[in-house]
């Protein structure tokens, strides 16, 4: 009996993206939550997904994590209540407040340099414009620092001509952290030209994170066939890393994980990028890897855009001293 030799496998060279995946703020939000769960036992409650990254909750869910929408739908408790990444508007953090819960907020930090700079504007008679996406948590937090009215949402370019101020009106800017840095720049010229006494962030909102995994596809995807974003679908910053991989010149899908991979679009290639959002785990990175040196003799080089070393203390409820 003769065995047929395999069919060598075509060569595939995957540029991986440098950095990728998890960000300080993301991890810092998922530690809180496994934190409280050893600190306190389960179960422990999350207003929202804790990251937009559905392997993320299913995980911390199997732990005792229960995930709510609302505060409305935590019953009266003795367990802790943890605010997400992305922030929450003040009448959440009241409402946790007058219920005696015991709410720990997750919130990143950098998100929170937002909401104060929003508030410090505020304060100082200015009317605040967000540069965002309408309904993302994120947004949804940064204007529920202030009252109702005071922060106006700017979504794109074409909205600035609705804006009905007068010349030399006393506005400031701020913006979601998680934009595409082309979009923002877009955005916040119109901004400046149309406003030119607008005052801005001291330091650019869009976070550091942000900004170096879009670098690092800038570079990989003029160089490749195609690009995978590894992410969710309701995460800003993946859906951005997808745009500017089109932007910068190759096909690029936006997978949560190896099940997605259409073989129609990838079967046939000879480079391949691939990177991940900030909220997704490598462990998804590597299973997709996987899946492509099933059928590929793979090569492996790594772009890098930045070195990270970036890192947030735990809410002050989870340090171990509290």
């Amino acid at each position: 009996m003769t065995f047929e030799p395999r069919p060598p496998k075509p060569p595939l060279k995957i540029l991986l993206c440098s950095p990728r995946g998890f960000c300080a703020g993301v991890v810092r939000a998922i530690d809180a939550v496994e934190r409280a769960l050893a600190k306190f036992g389960p179960p422990v409650y999350v207003r929202h997904e804790i990251v937009h990254n559905r392997y993320v909750v299913e995980a911390l869910k199997a732990k005792g994590a229960i995930f709510v929408e609302e505060l409305e739908e935590v019953p009266d408790t003795q367990a802790p209540v943890i605010f997400s990444a992305h922030g929450v508007a003040k009448s959440v953090s009241a409402a946790a407040e007058e219920r005696s819960l015991l709410a720990i907020d997750a919130t990143c930090p950098l998100v929170t340099k937002v909401h104060r700079e929003a508030e410090i504007h505020w304060k100082r008679g200015r009317t605040v414009l967000l540069v965002g996406h309408a309904g993302h948590p994120e947004v949804v937090g940064t204007m529920g620092q202030l009252p109702p009215g005071a922060v106006v949402l700017v979504e794109s370019v074409g909205a600035i001509a609705e804006l009905d101020f007068a010349d030399g009106a006393n506005l400031a800017y701020v913006t979601q952290t998680t934009l595409s840095i082309d979009d923002s720049q877009e955005i916040v010229g119109a901004l400046t030209r149309r406003f030119p006494q607008i005052v801005g962030p001291h330091k650019e909102d869009i976070c550091y994170a942000t900004t170096n995994r879009q670098a690092a596809v800038k570079q990989v995807a003029p160089h490749v066939d195609a690009v995978i974003v590894v992410g969710s679908p309701n995460s800003s910053n993946s859906q951005r890393l997808r745009e500017v991989a089109e932007r910068a010149g190759a096909p690029a899908r936006l997978l949560q994980g190896r099940a997605e991979i259409d073989w129609n679009l990838f079967g046939s290639i000879a480079t391949l990028g691939i990177t991940a959002g900030a909220s997704a785990p490598e462990v998804l990175v590597e299973e997709i890897m996987d899946a492509f040196a099933e059928r590929y003799e793979i090569s492996v080089e790594t772009v890098s855009a930045a070195d990270e070393d970036v890192s947030f203390p735990l809410p002050k409820e989870l340090r171990a001293h509290a």
